[in-house]
């Protein structure tokens, strides 16, 4: 079980900071992954990390913005996300899989467990 935390309200040009907590030590072997969807748009991937946080990668959108980290012995990864703009309101995702390769991390059918969501909103 995958369980965001962090969301809300923040102006342009604002930080906030996304959480992802996993329920099971299993997902320290997990690679995790951000997405994010908009009213009436499709979900769409944000960032991933290796499971032992040694590859990160980002969409186009968020590079330099945002950053992915993980603390294995908490069972968790953080989503630090700074200049944040309007157009980054969505809800936030986190997901896990255990497919090899860094070809996994912006392929939404490869994550086999998600989390509920978390709003943020960031007003102009």
């Amino acid at each position: 079980q995958l369980v965001e935390s962090g969301g809300g309200l923040v102006q342009a040009g604002g930080s906030l900071r996304l959480s992802c907590a996993a329920s099971e030590g299993s997902f320290r072997r997990y690679a995790m992954g951000w997405f994010r969807q908009a009213p009436g748009k499709e979900r769409e991937f944000v960032a991933g990390i290796s499971w032992t946080g040694d590859d990160t990668y980002y969409a186009d959108s968020v590079k330099g913005r945002f950053t992915l980290s993980r603390d294995n012995a908490k069972n968790t990864v953080y989503l630090q996300m700074n200049s944040l703009k309007p157009e980054d309101t969505a809800v936030y995702y986190c997901a896990a899989h255990d497919r090899s390769g860094s070809y996994y991390f912006s392929v939404r059918w490869a994550y086999d467990y998600w989390g509920q969501g978390t709003q943020a909103t960031v007003s102009s």
